[in-house]
């Protein structure tokens, strides 16, 4: 009578320990979604943002040119001022990148990823 007992316990040990796994599988499955669609989500969003500062910005650029180019009589020489602030604006990036890019995004990224 105690063998059939501990029979039954261990069967439904077994049956126990198969669903843990199985709700475990089931769990990591929805956490590495929802991580998949926020970091997803997240990007959609910084690309749209991006997309619409950067035509802002091409149809200012033009403009500025433009302007500067009628103020020197020379609309050449108005792209070629715009083109060398882009290129100061782009080496000064180059070197303050981790203080304005990386480490906000890291962190963003890193929160996203590990405090849920």
């Amino acid at each position: 009578m105690a063998f059939e007992d501990l029979k039954e316990n261990s069967e439904n040990i077994q049956e126990h320990v198969t669903k843990y796994i199985e709700n475990n599988l089931e769990y990591y499955k929805l956490r590495s979604f929802k991580m998949a669609m926020k970091s997803t989500t997240a990007f959609l969003k910084f690309s749209l943002i991006l997309l619409g500062i950067a035509m802002v910005l091409f149809f200012c650029s033009f403009a500025l040119a433009f302007a500067i180019g009628n103020y020197f009589e020379s609309y050449p020489l108005g792209f070629l001022i715009v083109g060398g602030i882009y290129l100061f604006f782009t080496i000064l990036l180059f070197f303050i990148k981790y203080n304005i890019v990386e480490g906000p995004l890291l962190e963003k990224f890193s929160e996203i990823f590990f405090n849920d």
